[in-house]
């Protein structure tokens, strides 16, 4: 039986949204979204502290990271996004910004991305001014700005 390939051309970046002190690990990650009544983790990939990349959920599957964009998209989370008091920070270490960059020109090979955006850039556009500003922002995931740096 031959696997249905889904169309993807959006990469949506996130952050675990835990303090940079505080260690996530990828099982831990899944029972969260278990929890939350997803079939497994919603997120594709997931980049620890050290830039180790994991595989969460085959691409093959939609996710369940950015509602009413995951059709289409790929999500991808790195380890961290808030500071030792709990408050949004880009918490990235020298190695995460790399295996980030990495992954990102390698899904970019493999698919035809066109979109590289950050979560929060998926909010809506309140003012109906054609750009989602920070004070739109739903949420602050994945606290950096991505369309800077891709």
């Amino acid at each position: 039986m031959e696997v249905a390939v889904r169309e993807i051309d959006t990469l949506i970046i996130h952050c675990s949204a835990t303090p940079d002190n505080v260690s996530l690990e990828p099982a831990a990650l899944s029972k969260m979204h278990r929890k939350r009544g997803f079939n497994g983790c919603g997120y594709h990939f997931y980049i620890r502290r050290d830039g180790e990349i994991c595989d969460m959920r085959p691409v093959e599957r939609i996710g369940a990271h950015c509602k009413g964009h995951n059709e289409g998209s790929i999500g991808i989370c790195y380890e961290g996004g808030l500071d030792a008091k709990g408050r949004p920070a880009d918490t990235r270490t020298a190695e995460q910004k790399k295996a980030l960059a990495l992954l990102v020109r390698t899904l970019k090979k493999e698919f035809d991305i066109s979109v590289v955006a950050g979560h929060r850039d998926f909010s809506p556009d309140l003012d109906g001014d054609g750009t989602v500003e920070p004070e739109e922002w739903i949420k602050q995931c994945p606290c950096f700005d991505v369309k800077s740096e891709f």
